[in-house]
Protein backbone atom coordinates (compact mmCIF):
# COMPACT_ATOMS: atom_id res chain seq x y z
CA UNK A 1 0.00 0.00 0.00
CA UNK A 2 1.56 3.17 -1.32
CA UNK A 3 -0.77 6.41 0.77
CA UNK A 4 -0.41 9.76 -0.40
CA UNK A 5 -1.67 12.85 0.80
CA UNK A 6 -4.57 14.62 -0.83
CA UNK A 7 -6.94 17.66 -0.51
CA UNK A 8 -9.20 18.19 1.43
CA UNK A 9 -13.23 17.36 1.04
CA UNK A 10 -14.99 20.27 2.28
CA UNK A 11 -18.99 20.46 3.50
CA UNK A 12 -20.41 23.68 4.53
CA UNK A 13 -23.35 23.36 6.94
CA UNK A 14 -25.66 25.19 8.87
CA UNK A 15 -29.19 26.60 9.15
CA UNK A 16 -30.84 27.16 5.69
CA UNK A 17 -30.89 31.21 5.77
CA UNK A 18 -27.44 31.92 7.22
CA UNK A 19 -25.32 32.32 3.82
CA UNK A 20 -24.22 28.58 3.03
CA UNK A 21 -25.05 29.62 -0.67
CA UNK A 22 -23.72 32.69 -0.73
CA UNK A 23 -20.20 31.68 0.97
CA UNK A 24 -20.03 28.97 -1.77
CA UNK A 25 -20.57 31.31 -4.49
CA UNK A 26 -18.27 33.90 -3.51
CA UNK A 27 -15.41 31.02 -2.57
CA UNK A 28 -16.33 29.44 -6.34
CA UNK A 29 -15.69 33.06 -8.07
CA UNK A 30 -13.08 34.41 -6.29
CA UNK A 31 -10.87 30.93 -6.39
CA UNK A 32 -11.81 29.17 -9.42
CA UNK A 33 -9.43 30.40 -12.64
CA UNK A 34 -11.48 32.88 -14.20
CA UNK A 35 -13.44 31.78 -17.13
CA UNK A 36 -14.25 28.17 -15.74
CA UNK A 37 -16.37 29.22 -12.84
CA UNK A 38 -19.64 30.41 -14.89
CA UNK A 39 -20.27 26.49 -15.84
CA UNK A 40 -19.63 24.65 -13.08
CA UNK A 41 -22.98 23.84 -10.79
CA UNK A 42 -24.02 23.10 -14.79
CA UNK A 43 -22.07 19.58 -14.72
CA UNK A 44 -21.09 19.04 -11.09
CA UNK A 45 -22.15 19.89 -7.79
CA UNK A 46 -18.85 20.17 -6.29
CA UNK A 47 -15.93 22.12 -7.51
CA UNK A 48 -12.00 22.67 -6.98
CA UNK A 49 -10.73 25.94 -5.43
CA UNK A 50 -7.04 27.30 -4.86
CA UNK A 51 -6.02 29.42 -2.36
CA UNK A 52 -2.69 30.09 -1.60
CA UNK A 53 -1.56 28.89 1.81
CA UNK A 54 1.87 29.91 3.01
CA UNK A 55 3.14 30.99 -0.05
CA UNK A 56 1.94 27.26 -2.01
CA UNK A 57 -1.03 27.18 -3.60
CA UNK A 58 -3.55 24.47 -2.41
CA UNK A 59 -6.44 23.11 -3.45
CA UNK A 60 -9.77 22.41 -1.93
CA UNK A 61 -12.79 20.64 -3.32
CA UNK A 62 -16.56 22.23 -2.29
CA UNK A 63 -19.41 20.23 -1.77
CA UNK A 64 -22.23 21.90 -3.34
CA UNK A 65 -24.87 20.77 -1.17
CA UNK A 66 -27.72 22.86 0.10
CA UNK A 67 -27.61 21.78 3.60
CA UNK A 68 -27.40 18.78 6.37
CA UNK A 69 -29.77 16.63 5.09
CA UNK A 70 -27.32 15.57 1.66
CA UNK A 71 -24.93 14.95 4.43
CA UNK A 72 -27.00 13.03 6.92
CA UNK A 73 -27.65 10.84 3.31
CA UNK A 74 -24.00 10.53 2.49
CA UNK A 75 -23.17 9.33 6.61
CA UNK A 76 -26.28 7.04 6.76
CA UNK A 77 -24.89 5.02 3.91
CA UNK A 78 -21.28 5.02 5.64
CA UNK A 79 -19.72 7.57 3.20
CA UNK A 80 -17.44 9.62 4.46
CA UNK A 81 -18.27 12.28 2.66
CA UNK A 82 -16.06 15.13 3.72
CA UNK A 83 -12.96 15.51 5.78
CA UNK A 84 -13.23 18.84 7.08
CA UNK A 85 -16.60 21.06 7.61
CA UNK A 86 -17.64 24.14 7.73
CA UNK A 87 -20.10 25.40 10.25
CA UNK A 88 -21.65 28.54 9.35
CA UNK A 89 -23.40 30.56 11.61
CA UNK A 90 -24.41 34.47 10.98
CA UNK A 91 -23.31 36.83 12.84
CA UNK A 92 -26.87 38.71 13.16
CA UNK A 93 -28.52 35.93 14.05
CA UNK A 94 -26.51 33.51 16.15
CA UNK A 95 -27.22 29.32 16.27
CA UNK A 96 -30.60 28.68 15.50
CA UNK A 97 -32.19 24.76 15.50
CA UNK A 98 -30.84 23.56 11.96
CA UNK A 99 -27.54 24.92 13.26
CA UNK A 100 -27.34 22.22 16.26
CA UNK A 101 -28.40 20.02 13.92
CA UNK A 102 -25.86 20.59 11.76
CA UNK A 103 -23.39 20.11 14.33
CA UNK A 104 -24.59 17.41 15.61
CA UNK A 105 -24.55 16.02 12.28
CA UNK A 106 -20.79 16.72 12.12
CA UNK A 107 -20.26 15.27 15.42
CA UNK A 108 -21.64 12.18 14.34
CA UNK A 109 -19.69 11.71 11.31
CA UNK A 110 -16.46 12.22 13.23
CA UNK A 111 -14.50 15.07 11.26
CA UNK A 112 -12.84 17.93 12.31
CA UNK A 113 -14.56 21.67 11.61
CA UNK A 114 -14.28 25.00 11.55
CA UNK A 115 -16.82 27.95 11.96
CA UNK A 116 -17.83 30.68 9.54
CA UNK A 117 -19.27 33.38 11.27
CA UNK A 118 -21.52 34.95 8.34
CA UNK A 119 -23.08 38.16 7.65
CA UNK A 120 -20.40 39.92 9.66
CA UNK A 121 -20.76 42.74 7.35
CA UNK A 122 -24.44 43.39 7.58
CA UNK A 123 -26.75 45.81 10.20
CA UNK A 124 -27.11 44.30 13.04
CA UNK A 125 -24.44 41.87 13.15
CA UNK A 126 -22.37 41.17 16.36
CA UNK A 127 -19.82 38.49 15.81
CA UNK A 128 -19.32 38.37 19.81
CA UNK A 129 -22.77 37.86 20.77
CA UNK A 130 -23.13 34.94 18.01
CA UNK A 131 -19.68 33.26 19.43
CA UNK A 132 -21.37 33.17 23.41
CA UNK A 133 -24.55 31.37 21.82
CA UNK A 134 -22.18 29.21 19.95
CA UNK A 135 -20.65 28.73 23.50
CA UNK A 136 -24.62 27.88 24.71
CA UNK A 137 -25.04 25.68 22.29
CA UNK A 138 -21.84 23.37 23.56
CA UNK A 139 -20.20 24.80 20.21
CA UNK A 140 -16.48 25.52 22.05
CA UNK A 141 -14.64 28.27 20.21
CA UNK A 142 -10.90 29.03 20.65
CA UNK A 143 -10.41 31.90 23.36
CA UNK A 144 -13.90 30.45 24.85
CA UNK A 145 -12.70 27.71 26.75
CA UNK A 146 -12.59 25.47 23.39
CA UNK A 147 -10.00 24.43 20.48
CA UNK A 148 -12.71 25.26 17.21
CA UNK A 149 -11.32 27.57 14.75
CA UNK A 150 -13.38 30.59 13.57
CA UNK A 151 -13.21 33.50 11.36
CA UNK A 152 -15.64 36.53 10.95
CA UNK A 153 -16.35 36.53 6.72
CA UNK A 154 -18.58 38.48 4.28
CA UNK A 155 -19.32 36.64 1.19
CA UNK A 156 -20.18 40.25 -0.15
CA UNK A 157 -16.73 41.83 0.16
CA UNK A 158 -14.82 38.57 0.60
CA UNK A 159 -13.59 40.14 3.98
CA UNK A 160 -12.17 37.02 6.58
CA UNK A 161 -12.53 34.29 3.51
CA UNK A 162 -8.89 33.77 3.18
CA UNK A 163 -8.07 33.21 7.10
CA UNK A 164 -11.19 31.29 6.72
CA UNK A 165 -9.83 28.89 4.27
CA UNK A 166 -6.35 28.83 5.69
CA UNK A 167 -8.06 27.55 8.94
CA UNK A 168 -9.49 24.41 6.82
CA UNK A 169 -6.32 23.37 5.42
CA UNK A 170 -4.54 23.88 8.64
CA UNK A 171 -7.27 21.71 10.19
CA UNK A 172 -7.10 19.28 7.09
CA UNK A 173 -3.72 19.07 7.76
CA UNK A 174 -3.40 17.69 11.35
CA UNK A 175 -5.98 15.34 9.86
CA UNK A 176 -3.74 14.39 6.90
CA UNK A 177 -6.51 13.23 4.35
CA UNK A 178 -4.47 10.29 2.15
CA UNK A 179 -5.55 7.79 -0.15
CA UNK A 180 -3.94 4.67 -2.61
CA UNK A 181 -3.37 5.48 -6.09
CA UNK A 182 -2.41 2.16 -7.20
CA UNK A 183 -6.29 0.79 -5.91
CA UNK A 184 -9.09 0.48 -8.08
CA UNK A 185 -11.27 4.12 -7.87
CA UNK A 186 -14.09 3.95 -5.22
CA UNK A 187 -15.81 7.29 -3.60
CA UNK A 188 -19.34 8.23 -3.16
CA UNK A 189 -22.26 9.52 -5.17
CA UNK A 190 -22.54 13.15 -4.40
CA UNK A 191 -26.27 13.35 -7.09
CA UNK A 192 -27.70 11.97 -9.80
CA UNK A 193 -29.75 13.44 -12.41
CA UNK A 194 -31.37 12.20 -16.05
CA UNK A 195 -32.30 13.91 -18.90
CA UNK A 196 -33.04 12.92 -22.56
CA UNK A 197 -29.63 13.97 -23.93
CA UNK A 198 -27.55 12.74 -21.56
CA UNK A 199 -29.39 9.99 -20.02
CA UNK A 200 -28.68 9.40 -15.94
CA UNK A 201 -25.79 10.92 -15.05
CA UNK A 202 -24.08 11.09 -11.54
CA UNK A 203 -21.69 13.56 -9.55
CA UNK A 204 -18.99 11.54 -8.00
CA UNK A 205 -16.13 12.01 -5.21
CA UNK A 206 -13.18 10.00 -5.77
CA UNK A 207 -12.07 9.79 -1.82
CA UNK A 208 -9.58 6.54 -3.11
CA UNK A 209 -8.00 5.37 -6.09
CA UNK A 210 -7.85 6.58 -9.63
CA UNK A 211 -10.39 6.59 -12.06
CA UNK A 212 -9.69 5.96 -15.87
CA UNK A 213 -12.17 5.48 -18.93
CA UNK A 214 -12.99 1.50 -19.78
CA UNK A 215 -13.68 0.75 -16.28
CA UNK A 216 -17.17 0.07 -14.94
CA UNK A 217 -18.55 1.85 -11.73
CA UNK A 218 -21.14 0.21 -9.26
CA UNK A 219 -23.05 1.73 -6.89
CA UNK A 220 -25.51 -0.31 -5.03
CA UNK A 221 -28.39 -0.97 -8.15
CA UNK A 222 -26.80 1.10 -10.49
CA UNK A 223 -24.09 0.18 -12.81
CA UNK A 224 -22.02 2.29 -15.24
CA UNK A 225 -19.18 1.46 -18.65
CA UNK A 226 -17.21 4.27 -17.44
CA UNK A 227 -16.72 5.63 -21.14
CA UNK A 228 -15.94 9.38 -20.93
CA UNK A 229 -15.19 11.81 -17.72
CA UNK A 230 -16.20 14.99 -17.07
CA UNK A 231 -14.15 17.27 -14.69
CA UNK A 232 -16.10 20.19 -12.24
CA UNK A 233 -15.70 22.40 -15.03
CA UNK A 234 -17.84 20.48 -18.00
CA UNK A 235 -14.79 19.22 -19.55
CA UNK A 236 -13.49 15.43 -20.37
CA UNK A 237 -10.62 14.28 -19.07
CA UNK A 238 -8.79 10.58 -18.84
CA UNK A 239 -8.86 9.84 -15.52
CA UNK A 240 -9.63 11.36 -11.77
CA UNK A 241 -7.62 10.91 -8.70
CA UNK A 242 -8.65 11.42 -5.03
CA UNK A 243 -10.62 14.30 -3.87
CA UNK A 244 -11.49 14.60 -7.35
CA UNK A 245 -15.16 15.95 -8.25
CA UNK A 246 -16.21 14.52 -11.63
CA UNK A 247 -19.66 13.28 -13.61
CA UNK A 248 -20.46 9.88 -15.39
CA UNK A 249 -23.27 9.27 -17.31
CA UNK A 250 -25.03 6.00 -18.78
CA UNK A 251 -26.18 4.69 -15.87
CA UNK A 252 -29.10 2.16 -15.69
CA UNK A 253 -30.56 3.48 -12.68
CA UNK A 254 -30.53 6.40 -10.67
CA UNK A 255 -27.88 5.97 -8.00
CA UNK A 256 -28.97 7.59 -4.48
CA UNK A 257 -27.53 10.46 -3.28
CA UNK A 258 -24.67 9.14 -0.62
CA UNK A 259 -24.28 5.51 -2.22
CA UNK A 260 -20.53 4.10 -1.90
CA UNK A 261 -19.40 3.44 -5.37
CA UNK A 262 -16.97 0.83 -6.40
CA UNK A 263 -15.23 0.36 -9.81
CA UNK A 264 -14.47 -3.45 -11.04
CA UNK A 265 -12.98 -4.39 -15.11
CA UNK A 266 -16.32 -5.75 -17.00
CA UNK A 267 -19.89 -5.23 -16.92
CA UNK A 268 -19.65 -8.79 -15.54
CA UNK A 269 -18.04 -8.07 -12.31
CA UNK A 270 -20.45 -5.46 -11.90
CA UNK A 271 -23.77 -7.46 -12.29
CA UNK A 272 -22.27 -9.69 -9.66
CA UNK A 273 -22.14 -7.14 -7.11
CA UNK A 274 -25.39 -4.96 -7.73
CA UNK A 275 -27.50 -7.31 -5.49
CA UNK A 276 -29.29 -4.49 -3.08
CA UNK A 277 -33.10 -4.01 -4.38
CA UNK A 278 -33.89 -0.13 -5.49
CA UNK A 279 -36.55 0.34 -2.92
CA UNK A 280 -33.95 -0.96 0.07
CA UNK A 281 -31.60 1.75 -0.82
CA UNK A 282 -33.74 4.37 -1.01
CA UNK A 283 -35.15 3.34 2.56
CA UNK A 284 -31.22 2.99 3.90
CA UNK A 285 -30.13 6.76 2.45
CA UNK A 286 -32.78 8.42 4.46
CA UNK A 287 -33.23 7.03 7.63
CA UNK A 288 -33.57 9.60 11.09
CA UNK A 289 -31.97 8.44 14.50
CA UNK A 290 -34.52 6.01 15.81
CA UNK A 291 -33.53 3.80 12.14
CA UNK A 292 -37.19 4.88 10.62
CA UNK A 293 -37.48 5.84 7.36
CA UNK A 294 -37.87 9.10 6.28
CA UNK A 295 -40.14 11.25 4.03
CA UNK A 296 -38.55 14.78 3.17
CA UNK A 297 -41.38 17.42 2.13
CA UNK A 298 -40.93 21.02 1.19
CA UNK A 299 -44.13 22.66 1.37
CA UNK A 300 -45.78 25.42 -0.64
CA UNK A 301 -49.05 27.52 -0.40
CA UNK A 302 -50.78 30.48 -1.13
CA UNK A 303 -50.98 32.01 2.34
CA UNK A 304 -49.74 31.71 5.44
CA UNK A 305 -52.34 30.04 6.77
CA UNK A 306 -53.28 26.81 4.76
CA UNK A 307 -49.82 26.08 5.22
CA UNK A 308 -49.48 26.03 9.06
CA UNK A 309 -53.05 24.27 8.21
CA UNK A 310 -51.22 21.80 5.79
CA UNK A 311 -48.32 21.45 8.38
CA UNK A 312 -50.40 20.56 11.45
CA UNK A 313 -52.75 17.98 9.27
CA UNK A 314 -50.16 16.28 7.55
CA UNK A 315 -47.71 15.79 10.76
CA UNK A 316 -50.23 13.84 12.40
CA UNK A 317 -50.85 11.20 9.46
CA UNK A 318 -49.61 7.88 11.16
CA UNK A 319 -47.30 5.64 9.84
CA UNK A 320 -45.45 2.60 11.92
CA UNK A 321 -41.75 3.22 9.89
CA UNK A 322 -41.85 5.99 8.01
CA UNK A 323 -41.27 9.97 9.60
CA UNK A 324 -42.66 12.65 7.93
CA UNK A 325 -39.80 15.37 8.07
CA UNK A 326 -40.96 19.33 6.79
CA UNK A 327 -37.77 20.74 5.27
CA UNK A 328 -39.16 23.76 4.47
CA UNK A 329 -42.70 25.15 4.03
CA UNK A 330 -43.34 28.84 3.00
CA UNK A 331 -45.80 31.03 0.57
CA UNK A 332 -45.54 31.43 -3.05
CA UNK A 333 -44.36 29.95 -6.43
CA UNK A 334 -42.27 26.93 -6.00
CA UNK A 335 -38.61 28.19 -7.06
CA UNK A 336 -35.30 25.88 -7.80
CA UNK A 337 -33.82 26.47 -4.17
CA UNK A 338 -36.73 24.28 -3.57
CA UNK A 339 -36.11 21.77 -5.89
CA UNK A 340 -32.45 21.94 -4.70
CA UNK A 341 -33.70 21.95 -1.05
CA UNK A 342 -35.64 18.74 -1.61
CA UNK A 343 -32.91 16.59 -4.45
CA UNK A 344 -30.54 16.71 -1.67
CA UNK A 345 -32.74 15.00 1.09
CA UNK A 346 -34.65 12.59 -1.50
CA UNK A 347 -37.59 14.44 -0.91
CA UNK A 348 -40.93 15.54 -2.56
CA UNK A 349 -41.90 18.88 -3.19
CA UNK A 350 -45.87 19.44 -2.11
CA UNK A 351 -47.27 22.61 -3.64
CA UNK A 352 -51.15 24.15 -2.50
CA UNK A 353 -52.44 26.48 -4.80
CA UNK A 354 -48.51 27.59 -5.95
CA UNK A 355 -47.08 28.06 -9.08
CA UNK A 356 -43.92 26.16 -10.22
CA UNK A 357 -41.66 28.65 -11.97
CA UNK A 358 -40.62 27.20 -15.32
CA UNK A 359 -36.92 26.96 -14.18
CA UNK A 360 -37.87 24.87 -11.01
CA UNK A 361 -39.62 22.60 -12.85
CA UNK A 362 -36.98 22.27 -15.27
CA UNK A 363 -34.37 21.31 -12.48
CA UNK A 364 -36.92 18.85 -10.84
CA UNK A 365 -36.99 16.70 -14.02
CA UNK A 366 -33.26 17.10 -14.08
CA UNK A 367 -32.89 15.43 -10.59
CA UNK A 368 -35.97 13.81 -10.47
CA UNK A 369 -37.72 15.80 -7.85
CA UNK A 370 -41.59 14.89 -7.65
CA UNK A 371 -43.80 18.19 -7.55
CA UNK A 372 -46.85 17.55 -6.55
CA UNK A 373 -49.76 20.23 -6.93
CA UNK A 374 -53.20 20.31 -5.27
CA UNK A 375 -56.71 22.58 -4.90
CA UNK A 376 -58.00 20.30 -2.51
CA UNK A 377 -56.94 19.80 0.74
CA UNK A 378 -58.43 16.13 1.57
CA UNK A 379 -56.39 15.27 -1.75
CA UNK A 380 -53.28 16.15 -1.10
CA UNK A 381 -53.35 14.51 2.64
CA UNK A 382 -54.34 11.34 0.65
CA UNK A 383 -51.72 11.43 -1.41
CA UNK A 384 -48.81 12.42 1.26
CA UNK A 385 -50.27 9.10 3.29
CA UNK A 386 -49.89 7.73 -0.54
CA UNK A 387 -46.31 8.53 -0.07
CA UNK A 388 -45.73 7.82 3.39
CA UNK A 389 -46.91 4.21 2.66
CA UNK A 390 -44.26 4.14 -0.51
CA UNK A 391 -41.11 5.44 1.01
CA UNK A 392 -41.88 2.25 3.64
CA UNK A 393 -38.83 0.00 4.06
CA UNK A 394 -40.23 -3.64 3.23
CA UNK A 395 -39.17 -6.06 6.00
CA UNK A 396 -38.73 -9.66 5.47
CA UNK A 397 -39.80 -12.37 7.65
CA UNK A 398 -39.71 -15.28 7.98
CA UNK A 399 -42.86 -17.17 7.53
CA UNK A 400 -43.26 -21.27 8.86
CA UNK A 401 -45.11 -23.54 6.06
CA UNK A 402 -44.14 -27.16 7.63
CA UNK A 403 -42.50 -29.51 10.43
CA UNK A 404 -41.34 -32.65 10.35
CA UNK A 405 -39.47 -34.73 12.72
CA UNK A 406 -35.47 -36.80 11.41
CA UNK A 407 -36.10 -40.79 11.48
CA UNK A 408 -33.10 -41.81 10.42
CA UNK A 409 -29.98 -40.71 8.30
CA UNK A 410 -29.72 -43.00 5.29
CA UNK A 411 -26.44 -41.36 3.75
CA UNK A 412 -24.76 -38.13 3.41
CA UNK A 413 -22.54 -36.80 0.17
CA UNK A 414 -20.90 -33.60 0.38
CA UNK A 415 -23.31 -31.29 1.47
CA UNK A 416 -25.94 -33.53 0.65
CA UNK A 417 -27.95 -35.59 3.24
CA UNK A 418 -30.66 -38.50 2.24
CA UNK A 419 -32.85 -38.54 5.78
CA UNK A 420 -35.84 -40.60 6.86
CA UNK A 421 -38.61 -38.37 8.47
CA UNK A 422 -41.94 -37.99 9.87
CA UNK A 423 -44.86 -35.50 9.61
CA UNK A 424 -45.69 -33.35 11.76
CA UNK A 425 -47.31 -30.03 10.73
CA UNK A 426 -48.13 -28.09 7.55
CA UNK A 427 -46.43 -28.77 3.73
CA UNK A 428 -42.80 -29.60 2.91
CA UNK A 429 -41.89 -28.93 -0.73
CA UNK A 430 -39.41 -29.48 -2.94
CA UNK A 431 -37.52 -26.57 -3.09
CA UNK A 432 -38.44 -25.49 0.75
CA UNK A 433 -35.63 -23.97 2.63
CA UNK A 434 -35.61 -25.45 6.18
CA UNK A 435 -34.17 -24.57 9.48
CA UNK A 436 -32.23 -27.75 10.94
CA UNK A 437 -32.37 -27.17 15.03
CA UNK A 438 -31.62 -29.64 17.89
CA UNK A 439 -33.39 -29.67 21.39
CA UNK A 440 -34.43 -25.92 20.52
CA UNK A 441 -31.47 -25.14 19.14
CA UNK A 442 -31.04 -23.63 15.60
CA UNK A 443 -28.16 -25.45 14.01
CA UNK A 444 -28.15 -24.25 10.65
CA UNK A 445 -30.62 -23.55 7.43
CA UNK A 446 -30.58 -25.57 4.28
CA UNK A 447 -32.82 -26.47 1.58
CA UNK A 448 -34.89 -29.79 0.43
CA UNK A 449 -33.80 -31.26 -2.87
CA UNK A 450 -35.99 -34.18 -2.98
CA UNK A 451 -39.20 -35.91 -1.35
CA UNK A 452 -40.04 -39.52 -2.01
CA UNK A 453 -42.77 -41.41 0.05
CA UNK A 454 -43.53 -45.19 -0.88
CA UNK A 455 -40.81 -44.92 -3.45
CA UNK A 456 -42.35 -42.26 -5.90
CA UNK A 457 -40.50 -39.03 -6.26
CA UNK A 458 -43.64 -35.87 -4.91
CA UNK A 459 -43.24 -32.52 -4.58
CA UNK A 460 -44.79 -32.02 -1.89
CA UNK A 461 -46.02 -33.74 1.57
CA UNK A 462 -48.98 -32.27 3.43
CA UNK A 463 -50.34 -35.11 5.25
CA UNK A 464 -49.53 -37.50 7.97
CA UNK A 465 -46.85 -40.34 7.88
CA UNK A 466 -43.30 -41.16 6.97
CA UNK A 467 -41.18 -40.16 3.87
CA UNK A 468 -37.73 -39.95 2.68
CA UNK A 469 -36.10 -36.68 1.35
CA UNK A 470 -33.12 -35.28 0.43
CA UNK A 471 -31.59 -32.19 1.94
CA UNK A 472 -28.27 -30.12 1.08
CA UNK A 473 -27.23 -28.51 4.57
CA UNK A 474 -23.16 -27.80 5.52
CA UNK A 475 -24.68 -29.35 8.88
CA UNK A 476 -24.59 -33.14 9.49
CA UNK A 477 -28.15 -33.79 10.52
CA UNK A 478 -29.22 -36.31 12.90
CA UNK A 479 -31.90 -38.21 13.93
CA UNK A 480 -34.25 -36.47 16.24
CA UNK A 481 -33.53 -33.31 14.93
CA UNK A 482 -36.58 -30.88 13.80
CA UNK A 483 -36.87 -29.50 10.15
CA UNK A 484 -39.06 -26.60 9.64
CA UNK A 485 -39.97 -25.37 6.30
CA UNK A 486 -40.05 -21.42 5.56
CA UNK A 487 -40.48 -18.59 3.18
CA UNK A 488 -39.44 -15.41 3.18
CA UNK A 489 -42.45 -12.70 2.72
CA UNK A 490 -42.02 -8.82 2.43
CA UNK A 491 -44.34 -7.00 4.36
Amino acid sequence: MALTSRHPIVAVMGHIDHGKSSLLDYIRKANVTAGEAGGITQHVSAYVAEHEHEGTKRRITFLDTPGHEAFRALRARGAAAADVAILVIAADEGVKPQTKEAYEEIMGAGIPFVVAFTKSDKNGADVEKAKISALEAGIYLEGLGGSISFAAVSSKTGEGVPELLDLVLLTSDLAEPTADLSLPASGFVLESSQDSKRGISATLIVKNGTLRAGVVAVAGPAFTPVRFIEDFKGGRITEAGPSEPIAVSGWSTLPTSGQPFTTVASRKEAEKLVTIPAVIANTIAHQDPSGKAVLPVVLKGDVTGSVEAIVSLIEKLPHERVTLKILSSGIGAVGEADVKSAAAAGGVIIAFHSSVESSARELAERTNVPIESFTIIYELEKRVSELLAERSPKMRVEEVVGEAKILKVFSMSGNKQVLGAKFVSGSLSVGSLVKISRRTIDLDKGKILNLQQARADLQEIHTEGEFGLQVESKTEIAGGDTLTAYRIVEN
